[in-house]
């Protein structure tokens, strides 16, 4: 154990929010999974204990993994990973199935573990690597528009036109994180907004076309133009059941909550163990645990934004932030769907929520960024052994 701890490198201070982050993900997940167990399972609330400690498990080991690659080795990978993450994403959205109910276009099947897997979320980390690949690529060099099309834009709407049709707030969120970090990056402000039109027209003639045609590809558009209307009317319907559950789980809960596992709300809260556990943590902890969990957000994204101001080169800077902001944000938007200040989208709260494939995914991010922090680490070493005569003699010896 002694030598595992001494092989972790990186800004152990991010190691430490996110063992913070999962440690108390236990008693949420463990809670509002009573309901999961008594309404749809066999009564055993402690095997969904064991699942989330195995996502959990697995993915730590992924961020110790990936932490121990040299951050150089993620703009090889990026290029390669990309072609598979379309192909991916083409096989899922063919799939035209249901699992438990849900749309089925989000999953793919892995039949050797038998579980699912989200493409979407794979496919938003090797995006986010491969744009920050480019933007440092071109640092410091003119560039025209037409230059960069083929081989920046093209990738990214393919991307984001997989995603589309099934999860509209995944590729809200992707397309957003691809302009802050193309805008922090340095490309022209007025190529940014040319991209942006083109976005909104494309977005546009989707929702035309499966309006006009419903039956040419399944697709949610009524469930997201339904949820965006009852949220800008305030209009109260059963779509809206969820977030009515929700605020009578956050009014329960007052300043002090009502006490851990006590939560009575997650007996009709539907997600509440995943889309909605930020609920349940102000239900079960008040005021208080909601606040401790955004400011241990805040402060991860505090530690990302000095981790990418220490990186040594502009790949390294880029990728912490292109691969770090996505989880804070879509931190932030879980919150704000629980507290009824965005519509509801279906993200997790990150390294919080159960769900392997969200668990998994945000440990590979921040390995990628432990990963950069390490290098840095690494270089200041490196030069306090030069500056150091005895250290250079023990070396040699």
């Amino acid at each position: 154990m002694q030598k595992l701890f001494d092989n972790i490198k990186g800004d152990r201070l991010i190691w430490a929010i996110a063992a913070l982050l999962a440690i108390f993900s236990f008693l949420p997940v463990y809670s509002a999974a009573s309901n999961l167990a008594y309404i749809g399972g066999n009564g055993n609330t402690f095997t969904f204990f064991v699942k989330h400690f195995m996502h959990l498990f697995l993915g730590f080991s992924i961020m110790y993994a990936v932490h121990r690659v040299p951050y150089r080795y993620f703009r090889g990978i990026s290029m390669i990973m990309l072609p598979i993450v379309l192909v991916l994403l083409v096989v899922t959205m063919l799939q035209g199935t249901t699992i438990e109910g849900a749309n089925a276009s989000r999953w793919i099947q892995i039949p050797i573990v038998g579980m699912s897997f989200q493409t979407s979320t794979l496919a938003s980390v090797v995006l986010m690597v491969y744009v920050a690949r480019y933007l440092s690529k071109i640092k410091d060099k003119t560039i025209t528009f037409k230059e960069s099309i083929l081989p920046l834009w093209v990738p990214v709407f393919l991307v984001l036109m997989l995603i589309l049709p099934a999860n509209f707030s995944t590729t809200a969120i992707i397309f957003s994180m691809v302009m802050m970090l193309a805008f922090i990056g340095g490309y022209p402000v007025k190529y940014l907004a040319l991209i942006i039109g083109a976005g909104i027209i494309g977005l546009t003639m989707f929702i035309l076309v499966a309006k006009a045609f419903p039956g040419a590809m399944p697709n949610r558009v009524d469930t997201w133009m339904s949820r965006i209307e009852n949220f800008s009317n305030g209009v109260d319907t059963e779509e809206d059941y969820q977030i009515e559950q929700a605020k009578i789980a956050i009014a329960s809960g007052g300043i002090k909550g009502v006490g851990p596992g006590k939560s009575v709300q997650k007996n009709f809260l539907p997600q509440s163990s995943s889309d909605f556990i930020f609920a349940i943590i102000i239900e079960e902890y008040g005021l208080i645990g909601g606040m401790v969990v955004l400011v241990a957000y805040m402060w991860l994204l505090f530690r990302i934004v000095i981790a990418a101001q220490k990186a040594d080169t502009v790949f390294g800077k880029l990728l912490v932030l292109g691969v770090g902001l996505p989880i804070v944000f879509q931190a932030l938007i879980n919150m704000a769907v629980a507290v009824e200040l965005f519509p509801v989208t279906g993200q997790t709260l990150p390294l919080i929520s159960s769900g392997g494939t969200s668990i998994w995914m945000t440990c590979l991010a921040i390995g990628i960024i432990l990963s950069v922090s390490a290098k840095r680490e690494e270089i200041k070493e490196q030069e306090n052994i030069e500056d150091n005569p005895l250290e250079i003699l023990s070396e040699a010896i």
